[in-house]
């Protein structure tokens, strides 16, 4: 291996958390707008605040299975 080939690989490692970081973030931003202190909601508020959280989890995990696809 040469050096160039080491610096691409590490340049990768890195630029792919970075990437993966971003749309964790983009996630819980678009799934955090309008959001309330959980001590002023509804049961009907916090609900739907839950069902949010699982919807969000659920895209992360979809998103990261994307990117290990998309590694081959």
């Amino acid at each position: 291996m040469n050096a160039n080939q080491i610096i691409n690989m590490i340049v990768r490692m890195v630029m792919r958390r970075f990437i993966g970081a971003g749309v964790n973030k983009g996630i819980d931003m678009a799934t955090k707008r309008g959001a309330k202190d959980p001590k002023n909601m509804t049961p009907e508020e916090r609900m739907q605040a839950q069902q949010g959280k699982e919807a969000a989890k659920k895209m992360k995990q979809t998103a990261k299975m994307g990117r290990k696809i998309g590694r081959f």
